[in-house]
């Protein structure tokens, strides 16, 4: 139904944006409601005075008045915080990814094998010193993700009283179905981007994943026949983001392209694992060994095995937690797919031929 043969419409056109924009609080539907009826209240008074229905233009031009609706849903969050509603949610996703995903990894699997092995053995001054660098590199990496966000936050305000938006521009109605986040859908692409370009800088530059343990420790020769199909996981990544954010309407999409995903990850590191226990002694092929300098040396030999031992450690983990979160994936595609064919049974009832 065209807006301009239910003018109304837009009202809910308008609905659904601010809920996009909104926190998702048990007190999301009750604002909504209440937007909902002072905007239709609005129009009711503007009939009365104008002594007839509104049209498309009186509805738009009372919706500009409320304002863009992500400006909106910034007003009706109950409580002002440094970093508002809006951007929170973003603003989690990044400290998250930063902090648990990419810090906490390094820290554990690899500058805590270095520590321990600069401490001589000596397992509580090695956590000490881990927890330490750990604590100042999250400390300063958290403030500054915070101090952007909080500039970007002011700086939204600034833009948001000033910009003009026109209320013909809000998306059309959709079914009230689970979808992807798009904002989810841009932080995946833009970290999957990061990823990507991180790989193909790690041949030139090891140290973006050994650190300082980059002057005593190389990777080992059995990632040269592995680091091709690492980035092309990398860049099917980058792909189903990509598609995910141009394709908004194709909800079948990121639950089977992330298990399929998930699938090859799985059979990525299957081979990893078995070609680093192929070896004629029964041994361990190494992951990382001591750098060409230093490759009598005992001390980092002895290094190089303990960082050997933890990267085993993290692929087994992950290989189990791959195959935990297949079948969560697995579940939820088969959820869907009997909500689709129900849909459709229900389609063909009320449409028989």
């Amino acid at each position: 139904m065209s807006t301009a043969k239910n003018p109304t419409e837009l009202i809910d056109r308008y609905l659904q944006a601010v809920r996009f924009w909104l926190p998702k609080t048990r007190r999301q539907e009750e604002l909504l409601a209440e937007l909902g009826e002072d905007l239709r209240s609005q129009i009711e008074e503007m009939e009365t005075q104008l002594g007839r229905a509104a049209n498309e233009e009186d509805v738009s031009a009372i919706l500009k008045r409320c304002g863009a609706p992500m400006m909106v849903a910034s007003r009706l969050a109950p409580n002002r915080y440094l970093i508002g509603p809006t951007l929170y949610p973003i603003f989690t996703f990044v400290l998250k990814m930063v902090l648990l995903w990419i810090m906490v990894p390094v820290f554990v699997f690899i500058v805590g094998p270095v520590n321990l092995a600069n401490a001589g053995g000596h397992l509580g001054s090695a956590i000490a010193q881990t927890m330490a660098n750990l604590w100042s590199a999250v400390f300063i990496a958290a403030g500054v993700i915070t101090l952007v966000f909080a500039v970007l936050e002011r700086t939204q305000a600034l833009v948001g009283h000033t910009c003009k938006w026109d209320p013909s521009t809000l998306p059309p109605l959709e079914k009230r179905e689970k979808k992807t986040s798009q904002v989810q859908a841009v932080c995946e692409l833009g970290f999957g981007w990061f990823g990507l370009i991180w790989l193909l800088l790690l041949p030139q530059y090891p140290v973006l994943i050994l650190g300082p343990a980059a002057a005593f420790l190389k990777a080992a020769p059995m990632w040269h026949s592995f680091y091709l199909p690492i980035v092309l996981l990398a860049a099917v990544s980058v792909v189903r983001s990509a598609v995910i954010l141009v394709r908004p309407r194709w909800t079948w999409f990121p639950a089977t392209s992330h298990l399929l995903q998930t699938a090859l990850s799985m059979l990525l590191l299957h081979y990893i694992l078995a070609a680093a226990g192929q070896t004629a002694g029964g041994n361990w092929h190494p992951f990382v060994v001591a750098a060409d300098g230093v490759s009598d040396s005992t001390k980092f030999i002895h290094i190089a095995a303990i960082v050997n031992a933890s990267i085993l450690l993290s692929l087994v983990c992950t290989w189990f937690g791959l195959g935990i979160a297949a079948a969560v994936q697995t579940w939820e595609l088969i959820r869907f797919m009997r909500t689709r064919a129900t849909e459709v049974n229900q389609m063909m009832n009320l449409n028989p031929r």
